[in-house]
């Protein structure tokens, strides 16, 4: 992090003594976001040891899907499993809905071993973005969760939760002080929050400094950062110096004006991405990340709330289908790529200090990888129409101005576009047509900071992918004779 070697190892130390102390009192658990958004995901298996061998003892689910749930039995990772946002209408419109829900995926995988701390219901529903659309679904979803799990005894040990973007609060200034809710949802979340406290839940808020770098060019790095900002923000007795303590606390204060002071904040989710825009890149995250757990191992908290924080890291995979409305960089939010392998160094003050671990017993299809054809000249009409096909069908977000891959020549570019495309149709001969532009190697064209990948094997995500075809039956009994073929040679 730029820092001499002397005052690295001090911080280390400082770190591991107070991660030490914080689990000697049974606080202060890091947990990680794992999403499944992806082509080609890890096996559940793969990824539940991988979370183990890192030392994270909890994490949080966007959905209760079988093998994820499956996974987790007997893991003593504590969860928190998510409700999609297109299911709050059936939770809320339908008591036996949610009781249905509850029983299918709460009681019955706590029968069988799955730690399940937390349901949160809804993902963000009231992000200015979706126009309204979650606003009379989701308070009525939370109110008959949380009455289903009281009906199954569950109501002690289970809690719900509702993870919100930080755009549900402001301040008026730029002082925490002057922080409430937002006007236009004021007593929509005025009666979310009462639910919560009268039921011991948690309010879930997922903060991001890079969102605020992205959309403002103008936006102070170091305040995003944690070493202290040159320009803080001075509220009263409390100084502000990074724009985390200064988000959390904007929320401290929305709930105390409101009554609801002491109710309990869960960061659920937090982090910086490694691709896809000028600012995002394997060194600003580990800055990012490794101050954020510093920050915390401390045991400070922030001004308004002292004490240990309980956070998910945002996130723990890379999605490579995760929508890119929001911008490129959705994709590239994993401290591990897509097969499991590290991105940087990052310390999580848990009891594996080295380093990150990575994901063990991964296969990959064969060395090789499809590249533009070197006798194609780069006038060739075709050319333009594939590349956008490639690009369309697969994931081209590390294609860009200061991006991993920023620095290759239009050669490379088609290249690596074709050869996502590629390995993303598991290297199948006729996805390497591109009619006849490009062709198959067996050298490695990575280069610099730009991994030319190489899938994980077509087993890994054969059950997702069949899944996910669902009514395309050609596709599906092709894949089906595909797998029979490949366990059979």
């Amino acid at each position: 992090m730029g820092s001499g070697s002397g005052h690295g190892a001090a911080a280390v130390a400082v770190v591991l003594v107070s991660w030490l102390c914080f689990a000697s009192a049974g606080v202060g658990a890091i947990g990680a976001n794992w999403g499944t958004q992806a082509s080609h995901p890890l096996q559940p298996d793969t990824v539940v040891r991988m979370l183990k061998d890192n030392g994270f003892q909890k994490v949080k689910l966007f959905d209760a899907e079988e093998g994820t749930m499956n996974a987790l039995k007997k893991s003593g990772l504590d969860v928190m499993v998510g409700i999609p946002n297109d299911m709050l209408l059936p939770m809320a419109t339908s008591m036996k809905n949610a009781e249905k829900w509850v029983d299918t995926n709460v009681s019955s995988y706590l029968n069988d071993g799955v730690n399940i701390r937390y349901v949160a219901v809804g993902n963000e529903p009231f992000l200015e973005t979706y126009n309204g659309s979650f606003l009379q679904t989701t308070y009525p979803a939370i109110k008959n969760i949380q009455s289903a799990l009281i009906k199954a005894g569950l109501g002690n040990s289970v809690k719900v939760t509702c993870p919100l973007n930080a755009d549900v609060y402001a301040s008026s200034t730029t002082k925490p002080s002057d922080g409430d809710f937002r006007t236009d949802i004021h007593d929509l979340m005025i009666a979310i929050v009462k639910l919560l406290s009268d039921n011991g839940g948690a309010f879930t808020v997922n903060i991001y400094p890079f969102i605020s770098l992205y959309i403002d060019p103008n936006f102070p790095v170091d305040y995003a950062f944690f070493d202290g900002a040159s320009s803080p923000i001075v509220d009263g007795s409390m100084t502000y110096t990074n724009m985390f303590d200064a988000n959390h606390d904007t929320l401290i204060w929305a709930l105390k004006k409101n009554g609801f002071g002491n109710l309990p904040v869960i960061i659920g989710e937090i982090g910086w991405p490694t691709d896809g825009d000028r600012n995002a890149n394997a060194e600003m995250a580990q800055h990012f990340n490794q101050g954020f757990m510093t920050h915390i191992a401390s045991g400070r908290g922030t001004p308004m709330r002292p004490g240990p924080v309980d956070a998910y890291l945002f996130s723990l995979i890379d999605e490579d289908e995760k929508s890119i409305q929001p911008g490129n960089f959705e994709r590239h939010w994993g401290i591990f790529t897509y097969d499991g392998q590290p991105k940087y160094p990052l310390n999580l003050g848990t009891s594996n200090s080295g380093g990150l671990v990575r994901a063990k017993g991964v296969k990959y299809l064969e060395k090789k990888w499809c590249v533009l054809k070197p006798s194609v000249s780069l006038t060739d009409p075709k050319l333009a129409d594939n590349v956008g096909y490639a690009c369309s069908m697969a994931d081209c977000t590390s294609l860009g101005y200061k991006t991993s891959c920023g620095m290759l020549d239009i050669r490379g570019n088609i290249s690596y576009a074709f050869n996502n495309y590629y390995q993303k149709n598991d290297q199948d001969d006729v996805a390497c047509g591109f009619q006849n532009l490009a062709t198959t190697t067996g050298q490695d064209p990575s280069t610099g900071t730009c991994r030319f990948g190489i899938m994980i094997e077509v087993d890994s995500a054969f059950s997702w992918r069949l899944q996910r075809l669902g009514g395309n039956f050609l596709l599906m009994l092709l894949l089906v004779l595909l797998q029979l073929c490949l366990s059979f040679s």
